[in-house]
């Protein structure tokens, strides 16, 4: 199962691989060129277009050493943080408005909800998307059609009492609002999120993070006010189900690494680079 509005991302995906097998020769355009089967200058274009900075721009952004510099002169996380999620409201440059289950709706797995789910084309790969009426309740990148069945045996393990409908259209309009063309939502979107009330604060972090800028799990468990979470910070955003959109992909290793992701290190990569393209970031 392959949609074609992915086609963009599948090349860029193996340009990143490209790049970071490669890194500590800083390839030329002509190399990643050749390795992608594209001319320089339709690579080049597809490229500018996709991410909003060139193939030489995005390896000078994504280097270890740069995200280690930016770890040390980004401040903590200091935005204020509720105890949970009270209600909704605009969180930083999206229109999300989330809402949280509350522990006897989260004991329940979802009886009486009726949840629709599909697969959809995204800027970074095809994705699940599942919503209710409250909201996106999951949103999972896959690469391969077999990865897309265990995805949906992952939605129905979530949420075993709920009705399950898979209408393809419908999520297919959904995703549309989840990934504007110009990164600027226009209409809200709502979020339904199941997790503790630690997670839902782990969560509500990662959405603190503007698009662009990243953190280390350090940081993260800092701006919590409680610096020795880190082992507990990174399990629950481990445990974030609704990928993009619940930022998880801004957290990083205090070592700059960023190739562990759930959904891959080089889909992790293009989304940092992209958003940072967006929002205007020097490399």
């Amino acid at each position: 199962m392959t949609l074609p509005d992915s086609r963009p991302y599948t090349v860029v995906a193996e340009a990143i691989r490209y790049l970071d097998d490669h890194r500590r020769r800083q390839p030329a355009l002509a190399d990643i060129a050749r390795h992608v089967g594209l001319s320089e200058f339709h690579l080049q274009r597809l490229f500018s277009e996709w991410a909003g900075v060139s193939p030489k721009q995005y390896l000078q952004y994504l280097t270890k050493e740069n995200a280690k510099q930016r770890l040390r002169r980004e401040p903590v996380l200091d935005a204020a943080l509720s105890a949970g999620l009270s209600g909704p409201g605009r969180l930083h440059d999206l229109m999300l408005h989330c809402e949280g289950m509350t522990p006897g709706e989260y004991r329940q797995g979802g009886r009486g909800l009726h949840i629709r789910y599909g697969a959809a084309a995204s800027p970074f790969g095809d994705c699940l998307l599942a919503e209710t009426g409250r909201g996106v309740c999951k949103l999972a990148f896959f690469d391969r059609a077999g990865e897309f069945a265990a995805l949906e045996a992952e939605l129905r393990a979530e949420w075993p009492f709920a009705v399950l409908e898979r209408d393809d259209a419908a999520v297919a309009a959904t995703a549309a609002l989840a990934f504007p063309a110009q990164g600027e939502r226009e209409q809200p979107l709502k979020l339904l999120l199941r997790g503790s009330a630690f997670q839902l604060k782990v969560w509500e972090a990662l959405l603190a993070i503007p698009s662009g800028e990243i953190r280390s799990y350090q940081d993260v468990a800092a701006g919590l006010g409680e610096p020795a979470a880190t082992r507990a910070v990174a399990s629950a955003i481990a445990r974030n189900s609704i990928g993009y959109l619940i930022p998880c992909h801004r957290v990083i290793r205090a070592s700059g690494e960023f190739s562990r992701y759930r959904w891959g290190g080089e889909r992790k990569q293009a989304m940092i680079a992209r958003e940072a393209g967006m929002a205007g970031v020097e490399p």
